[in-house]
């Protein structure tokens, strides 16, 4: 299968299994999946694949939903509930970080197969840790913040498409720039980190666009577990 077929279809299995977190277990599902979705984006992020002629890594489908997800809690539940989780997904990043530094420190048996890879996947390289924490925490707040404004401006649900893309395309582009800015640029000549940057965003722009669709069927729909708001 190709990859931009396989990409797209990568990209609506992430939105719908959201949206199945969010009819099942309401906010707390959504609290969930963005603490797991900022896990797995910093590791899929080390997979670069090729598409339409341009190199990309897998990680900004699943980083792209947990945009989604606090947009769907900053519209149905408020803007205190998508900080709050803004934090959980922030927590279980470094959580992640620090204690797989401590398991990859372990001497291996003899018998052992994963310590390689293991130390591939998790081995705690400075810049990237740094911009990785960094990027998320400013573009999420960022993204919270734009939402609620525009929210505040333009509250009727036929802006809801506004709210959603305008929030999310403006922090993903920061998130992509603090990023890029911090792991990168004294990796790359300019024209080399320049693309990288360009190349980043327009994938973050396309899965923004796509998650459209889903913002909508959450905004109708009532989770099946009742809570207490």
């Amino acid at each position: 299968m190709e990859n931009e077929l396989l990409w797209l279809i990568f990209a609506l299995i992430n939105f719908a299994l959201l949206i199945v977190m969010y009819r099942l277990f309401g906010k707390a599902g959504l609290f969930v999946w963005i603490g797991m979705s900022t896990v797995l984006a910093n590791i899929q992020v080390l997979k670069a694949v090729e598409m339409v002629g341009l190199v990309a890594t897998l990680g900004n489908i699943t980083y792209g939903t947990v945009f989604l997800a606090t947009d769907i809690l900053n519209e149905n539940h408020g803007k205190k509930e998508a900080k709050k989780a803004v934090w959980m997904g922030f927590s279980s990043l470094l959580i992640m970080t620090i204690v797989m530094q401590v398991a990859i420190r372990f001497t291996p048996h003899a018998d052992d197969f994963a310590q390689g890879a293991l130390e591939t996947i998790f081995e705690l390289i400075p810049n990237i840790a740094i911009g990785s924490m960094l990027a998320y925490v400013v573009s999420q707040y960022l993204d919270v913040w734009i939402y609620g404004k525009l929210k505040q401006l333009l509250p009727s649900n036929k802006h809801l498409w506004i709210r959603n893309n305008g929030s999310t395309m403006i922090s993903q582009f920061v998130d992509t720039l603090i990023f890029c800015s911090i792991a990168f640029y004294s990796e790359y000549e300019f024209d080399v980190w320049l693309s990288i940057l360009f190349t980043t965003y327009v994938i973050k722009f396309v899965v923004s666009a796509l998650d459209t669709p889903f913002l909508y069927i959450a905004k109708r729909m009532k989770p099946k577990l009742k809570e207490n708001v």
